[in-house]
Order: structure tokens, then C-alpha cells, then sequence
């Protein structure tokens, strides 16, 4: 069996992906894929066409159906499809007319910091029941308020909720749509990974909460039905999988805990893509963070299974930094080229870097903040600031690891890592440094896909993909363990606060931001398990 993935890598341009595993072996047989765009119309405004997504994952479909043609697997053993997407990115259609009625709002989008403003005002000080039904603090990040923001400015989107005409979705939710059928009978689901991060889902219950839903002003009809990680949503209608199901469903760091085998209590992984995403399972419990940690569901793997929770601390900017110096300041040609810069000095020189583009995420949660670059002499050059651009995501993690370590009380003995940017053995020796404990890499980065290949071919009525923990396959991992004393760790570490602080309160009147990225994937199953996705960092 194999597994198709369609996914963002974080540190290269905006790709959809597609893998296909080995079901029994977990072994990445082969992959394709197809850079599409990202556009930004103002500072701080992020968008993708829909159509687009859409039509690149039906491009990633055939050409790794070819592939697999030329190493002599039949496509005959593909027996599900499975979905990772960027979590918060919101899309709304004509369900008449299958168009998009706009681009799609990218979770690390910033216009929406005035609705945010307003809505804050009208949470009362002793009840923040949108943090309580939810596990989020109010913020530009999540669905509800871009489609706020939709439905206050997009004349287009109003007409089509006044006349019955509206869905709403994030990347997930339109993918299977449209291939489920579309306007000739698509599912308009999704899973309850991707609900818990739209700020209208009760995470207890389970449910949309109707008090949620008045508060954003949202019609409930037009949202998804939601469903669980796992379990057979509708068959493929067109294209090379035709009449395949699509049986998975994770948001992007979810279906990364999944492929991580973190099933258990305790267990954490951190992925490395545009932003960065440090999660923990806290099983059966939601636990509520004293220290600006996100509460979230983590998967719930069939619709008789248990839901598991998770503690998430987000970073906005990581491999976005290393796009930025090669963008927009032009420091290197490719973002392969940091580690060889970095490499040349091997310190920073007391450069320190804080790419707060976003504002600070987790545990600040503070949109006054902007980056700086801070300790420059007349002997820091570029290979100091790619070295310091290394070191912020590695300091980032730190504090969110710090915060996770608080709330749950028992400090993470080491710390699984994915995503494109784990590739980079210099920042890969700098986290292991900077955390003070050893960072563990799978052979295999792609976790993501993995573990929605690993939802959508363990599905009921699928049966391919065994989760039963004397039958996960065991995976090579890479060890880099701290190589300086802890007492420079904590030099190094408490003079990068020191720039936070310094980075916060520069916007100090209403304006506009920029952003930070998230994934969207898509998946697919047989004796073969297939993925595929476009993803963003959520």
C-alpha cells in the first residue's frame, strides 16, 4: 500500500505535493510536485486561488499515477485518499456554481486586526467563553474572524449567504467538495482537527456552538459537517482515482503528530515549515494554558474512537525568515544556501535576530511587535545574520518548549522534529544547543503526509493501515545531542529575550501587517495509501 501527499515544503516556494508510501514499511516509494502561487494584494494581506490548489492537486494526482506506472505498481492498488491542509485558511463558494468567491484568506493573514479589536470589546473580562468553548485566544490567526471579514467586505460572498448560494470551508473542506463531485453531489465535510482551529467549534461538545456562531455572526448553515480523522467521506468522481475513497482528514500539524507516532500522553514533535508548530499530546483532556499556549484537538482516528487533545504553541515566521533574506534583501540565491552562510562563521557575533513580521505568536500573542535585528558592529556581515535568521527559530521553539514544559509539568526529555527545514543539520545542532537537550529526525521529514496517509488507510472500510502499536513500522531516526554547556545556552537564550522585548510595541496605531504561512494536504490509499496536498505552516 502507499500513501500520495500534497504539501507545502516551508523553506522553498508555496508546492502541492503528492508521496505515495509503502503501508507496510512506511517507506517513501515516490513523489511530484507543482509550485503555485501565493499573492499578496496589500502589506499584510495573504491570499491563494482556490482553483488553483485545486487544479494542482488533480495535476500531482496523474503525475505520480504515472510515476508509479514507471516502476511497475498498478494504480489499481490504491484503495483510499486522505486530506492534510493548512488549518485556518478560509474559502467560501457558490455550492450552484463550484467558484470560489474569492481567493483564499491564508491563516497568516493580518487584515482582519480591526474586526479582532472590535470583537474583543465585546468578551467580557470575567468570561471569555471564546476561549473556553474553544482552547484559542481571540486572534487574526483563526477562520471565524476572515469570514467576518468576507462578510463585511466582499459584496459577492454576502449575496451568496443571503440567497442560499454560500459554503464555507478551509483548504480541507474545499478539496473534498470538489472531488467528491462539486456541484453533482460533493461532501461538504471536515474533520474535527481543521474545526477546532475556526474559533466556532466547541471543543468539548464536539460541535458548531450556536453562541459562537451568533457571536461572529456566522450562519450556521453554511458550515461543513463535521466529522471524524478517519473514516470514508465520499469517493473520488473524476480523474486517474476515480470512484477511490477519501477516507482521511488532519490538519496539517495533526496529521504530523500522527505521522510522528505520538499517540500517547506526553508525547510531542515540533514541525519546521513556514512557521513553526510544537505539539503535545495531552490525551482524553483538554488542558488550558497558563503560560499563551494554544488548547486544540489533536485527531480522532474513526467515528466510534476516542478524541485526543493537544497543547500547541505557534511560531509565525521560521522558514518564512529564510525566504525573506533571499526575496527580499537577496542574501542568498536559493534557501539551501543559509546553511552553507551560516557554516562559513558559526556564530552569530552577537547579532541578534527577531523576525516578528506577523507580530509574536505563541506565548506573547502580541501584534505590536516587528522585527529587528539587533547587536550589529561594523564586522557583522551577511553570514552573521543567516547564522542569528538560524538562531530566532531555534530561540522561538525554546520559549514555546519553555511554556509547554510549565503547563504540563514535566520537562520533554527530547524533542521529535519534521519538515523541510529539519534537512538543515547546522539549525538541527542549534535547537539541540539552545534547548539543551537532544532533537531526534526521522529519516523520512514527511510526516505530515505520512500521517494522513496513516488516517485515511486505517479507515473502517479501508483496513490497510495498521495502528495498532506492534504493527507501526519503526522509523530510522537522525540524533543531534547539545554540544555546548548549558550555562552559554542560557547566555545565548536570555540575550534573545532581551530583543523580544525590544521588537514589541513598534506599531502603536491601527495598520497593516504582514503574515506567516500554514499547510493544506491531500491524501490518498491502497494496499497503497496516497497524500496529497498544498500546505502553509498553520
Amino acid at each position: 500500500m502507499y500513501a500520495l501527499s500534497r504539501s507545502l515544503l516551508p523553506s522553498h516556494p508555496l508546492c502541492v505535493s503528492a508521496y505515495v508510501f509503502n503501508s507496510k514499511t512506511a517507506e517513501l516509494l515516490s513523489h511530484h510536485q507543482v509550485e503555485i502561487k501565493q499573492e499578496f494584494p496589500r502589506e499584510g494581506w495573504v491570499e491563494q486561488d482556490p482553483k488553483e490548489i485545486l487544479q494542482s492537486v488533480y495535476e500531482c494526482i496523474e503525475k505520480t499515477c504515472e510515476k508509479l506506472g514507471q516502476l511497475n505498481i498498478d494504480i489499481s492498488n490504491i484503495k483510499a485518499i486522505g486530506v492534510s491542509n493548512q488549518r485556518e485558511t478560509t474559502v467560501v463558494w457558490d455550492k450552484l456554481t463550484g467558484e470560489p468567491l474569492y481567493n483564499a484568506v491564508v491563516w497568516l493573514d493580518l487584515r482582519t486586526q480591526s474586526t479582532v479589536e472590535k470583537l474583543s470589546k465585546r468578551i467580557p473580562g470575567n468570561n471569555n467563553f471564546v476561549k473556553s468553548k474553544t482552547g484559542l485566544p481571540l486572534s487574526t490567526y483563526f477562520s471565524a474572524v476572515k469570514l467576518r471579514w468576507l462578510l463585511d467586505n466582499v459584496k459577492k460572498v454576502q449575496e451568496a449567504v443571503e440567497e442560499n448560494r454560500a459554503l464555507f470551508g478551509t483548504i480541507d473542506s474545499w478539496l473534498i467538495w470538489s472531488l467528491t463531485g462539486g456541484i453533482n453531489g460533493g461532501v461538504h465535510c471536515t474533520d474535527v482537527t481543521n474545526a477546532s482551529r475556526t474559533m466556532l467549534f466547541n471543543i468539548h461538545s464536539l460541535e458548531w456552538d450556536k453562541e459562537l456562531c451568533e457571536f461572529f455572526g456566522i450562519p450556521m448553515e453554511i458550515l461543513p459537517n463535521v466529522r471524524s480523522s478517519s473514516e470514508i467521506y465520499g469517493l473520488m468522481k473524476a480523474g486517474a482515482l476515480e470512484g477511490v475513497p477519501i477516507s482521511g482528514c488532519l490538519g496539517d500539524q495533526s496529521a504530523a503528530l500522527v505521522g510522528q507516532m505520538c499517540f500517547q500522553d506526553g508525547q510531542a514533535k515540533n514541525t519546521y515549515g513556514t512557521g513553526c508548530f510544537l505539539l503535545c499530546n495531552t490525551g482524553h483532556k483538554c488542558v488550558f494554558s497558563e503560560h499563551g499556549l494554544l488548547t486544540t484537538v489533536a485527531y480522532k482516528l474513526g467515528r466510534d474512537k476516542p478524541v485526543y487533545y493537544a497543547l500547541e504553541g505557534s511560531v509565525a515566521i521560521a522558514g518564512a525568515v529564510i525566504r525573506w533574506l533571499r526575496d527580499n534583501l537577496g542574501i542568498i540565491k536559493s534557501s539551501e544556501e543559509i546553511e552553507k552562510l551560516a557554516k562559513e562563521v558559526g556564530t552569530s557575533y552577537g547579532c541578534y535576530f527577531v523576525p516578528a513580521f506577523s507580530g509574536l505568536y505563541a506565548p506573547y500573542w502580541e501584534p505590536s511587535a516587528r522585527g529587528i535585528i539587533c547587536g550589529l558592529t561594523q564586522f557583522t556581515n551577511k553570514c552573521h545574520i543567516a547564522f542569528a535568521a538560524l538562531e530566532a527559530v531555534c530561540f522561538q521553539t525554546r520559549e514555546i518548549l519553555d511554556a509547554m514544559n510549565r503547563d504540563c509539568g514535566i520537562p520533554l526529555s527530547h524533542l521529535q522534529v519534521d519538515g523541510g527545514m529539519t534537512s538543515n543539520k547546522i539549525l538541527m545542532q542549534l535547537q539541540a544547543d539552545i534547548l539543551y537537550i537532544p532533537v531526534v529526525k526521522p529519516s523520512m521529514p514527511e510526516t505530515t503526509a505520512l500521517g494522513a496517509a496513516m488516517a485515511a488507510g486505517a479507515a473502517e472500510g479501508v483496513g490497510v493501515w495498521s495502528l495498532e502499536p506492534e504493527d507501526l513500522s519503526a522509523v530510522t531516526m537522525e540524533r543531534f545531542e547539545p554540544q555546548i554547556n548549558a550555562e552559554e545556552s542560557e547566555i545565548r537564550y536570555s540575550t534573545w529575550k532581551k530583543a523580544v522585548m525590544k521588537s514589541i510595541g513598534w506599531v502603536t496605531t491601527q495598520s497593516p501587517e504582514s503574515g506567516k504561512f500554514l499547510p493544506l494536504g491531500f491524501f490518498i490509499v491502497s494496499s497503497m495509501v496516497m497524500l496529497i496536498g498544498a500546505r502553509y505552516i498553520s
